[in-house]
């Protein structure tokens, strides 16, 4: 039984940045992914981090601008945004990896993970 609470979103002019936090309840070793969903389109893998922190992966999309980091201790895993795009603008939400090889592979996709959050609102617009 994990729950997971994402926050941090809201607007931002294209070229800011945005800092986005996932709090997990309890404590575990789970790996964490992030993933967006535009309107009308499919969910998209962002970034992933092993459970100790040791492997992180990122989209393609994202590289370069985007950094997962994680703390333990807090339970919370974190996703800085930065150099934000318009297409950029989505629901970002953090999930759980199960213990699939794609969670210990810190994969970016969606069948590796589970125990989503609610997501948060993240718009790029001038």
């Amino acid at each position: 039984q994990l729950q997971l609470v994402e926050s941090g979103g809201g607007l931002v002019q294209p070229g800011g940045s945005l800092r986005l936090s996932c709090a997990a309840s309890g404590f575990t070793l789970d790996s964490i992914g992030w993933f967006r969903q535009a309107p009308g389109k499919e969910r998209e893998g962002v970034s992933c981090i092993s459970s100790n922190g040791g492997r992180t992966n990122y989209a393609d999309s994202v590289k370069g601008r985007f950094t997962i980091s994680r703390d333990n201790a807090k339970n919370t895993v974190y996703l800085q945004m930065n150099s934000l795009k318009p297409e950029d603008t989505a629901v970002y939400y953090c999930a759980a990896g199960t213990k699939s090889f794609i969670a210990r592979l810190c994969g970016l996709s969606a069948a590796g993970f589970g125990s989503w959050g609610q997501g948060t609102q993240v718009t790029v617009s001038s």
